[in-house]
């Protein structure tokens, strides 16, 4: 009887994933170019999403439509048309103010959704883009670099930071709370075409003598600051980064650059999930990739499945060509891999904070804030 009512159940689930109503949701990422890496990371959260989401859901299916805008603000504009021309009713992924911005003003033309954890430029929610959302922003990245700084105790601290948008805001920011405290900042810009720091390293290490050293750039930018450095050892006690630093795939790569290096991390490497949620992203993500996911993965996979719970609401009240997924993204109010998420009017989130984490070993220690510590920080202590 047993087996027959689990045929039948079994008969039954595939009946109506067979009818289920499918949605094209377009994925525009950087999988070449000089942000490759972050994209390769942010996509796997978003494969890793859909099929959680089809699986459990019946009556809706979500088809991803991939397009590289090769780490390019006018190819991420193209991406985002060629989406919608394919049919996709809303966007996932993004990565760089710069390229999101371009990207998002063009979906908000076309009326479609784009959410994103790629950017943190605070022009992005100010702009008056109706339909863009994002689930992390700069203030979360100022709070944990703060603390760690406090944590750590520092008197003096040298910003090296790119001109561009989303890192020189967070710059400014994290020196002026810093200067309010009494910690000393000296601060470097340099232009995201810049490959040879040492001039900058040197600069740091015979004038400012600081106790730590604030990246604020990408992957690229990470590199060429600590290859300059590892050269020049600067007597420091931390070198600290934000996002895009703290991930296994830099180790991998860049085995020798990334030891007692700090980056911004929701995980620890390898990570452990108790909610069901985090059971069903992780043992997804590894039989997908049969690898241990990462953080950047989690941001893609939060992002994207909020997306799909939107879509497949204003689905069911037929309000999808209406607005109804934009809609339903501001009613959202529910607990995430990222904590909890709720959008205010501009599409910010206003509950987003994030944690600190460091390179020790193999694995990836989160060290800020203490109540979510899976580790000590090494302190002081950097990769050469």
């Amino acid at each position: 009887m047993q087996r027959i009512l689990g045929t039948a159940l079994a008969g039954l689930l595939a009946a109506m994933s067979a009818h289920a109503e499918e949605f094209t949701v377009g994925a525009e990422l950087p999988l070449t170019g000089s942000l490759a890496r972050v994209g390769a990371g942010m996509q796997e959260g978003i494969m890793v999403a859909a099929e959680v989401f089809n699986r459990t859901n019946g009556k809706h299916r979500m088809k991803i439509a991939t397009v590289d805008d090769e780490s390019s603000p006018a190819k991420a504009i193209a991406a985002v048309e060629k989406l919608a021309s394919d049919g996709a009713v809303a966007i996932t992924g993004g990565y760089g103010s710069n390229n999101i911005a371009p990207a998002s003003d063009a979906a908000n033309k076309l009326g479609l959704v784009y959410i994103t954890s790629g950017g943190v430029d605070e022009n992005l929610v100010t702009a008056g883009r109706k339909h863009f959302f994002r689930i992390n922003n700069t203030a979360g990245y100022e709070k944990a670099a703060l603390g760690l700084f406090a944590d750590m105790k520092v008197k003096s601290v040298s910003i090296v930071h790119s001109t561009k948008d989303a890192t020189s805001s967070l710059a400014q920011s994290v020196q002026k709370a810093l200067a309010a405290k009494g910690v000393k900042v000296t601060s470097h810009a340099f232009d995201p075409a810049m490959t040879d720091f040492k001039p900058v390293i040197n600069k740091i290490r015979l004038q400012d003598r600081p106790d730590a050293v604030f990246m604020v750039g990408y992957e690229n930018d990470y590199v060429g600051i600590l290859r300059a450095a590892r050269v020049l050892k600067p007597q420091v006690k931390a070198m600290v980064g934000v996002w895009s630093l703290a991930t296994p795939k830099m180790a991998a790569e860049f085995p020798d650059l990334m030891p007692n290096v700090y980056g911004t991390a929701l995980l620890p490497f390898p990570a452990k999930f108790t909610s069901a949620d985090g059971r069903a992203f992780a043992d997804t993500y590894k039989a997908l990739y049969k690898k241990e996911p990462d953080y950047l993965g989690q941001f893609g996979y939060v992002q994207s499945m909020l997306l799909f719970e939107a879509i497949a609401r204003a689905a069911d009240k037929g309000t999808i060509r209406k607005g109804g997924i934009a809609e339903e993204l501001r009613r959202t109010d529910r607990e995430t891999l990222i904590g909890r998420v709720q959008f205010g009017a501009n599409g910010d989130n206003v509950n987003f904070s994030h944690r600190m984490g460091q390179h020790q070993g193999k694995n990836i220690v989160i060290v800020w804030p203490p109540q979510h510590a899976t580790g000590k920080m090494a302190y002081p202590a950097v990769p050469w």
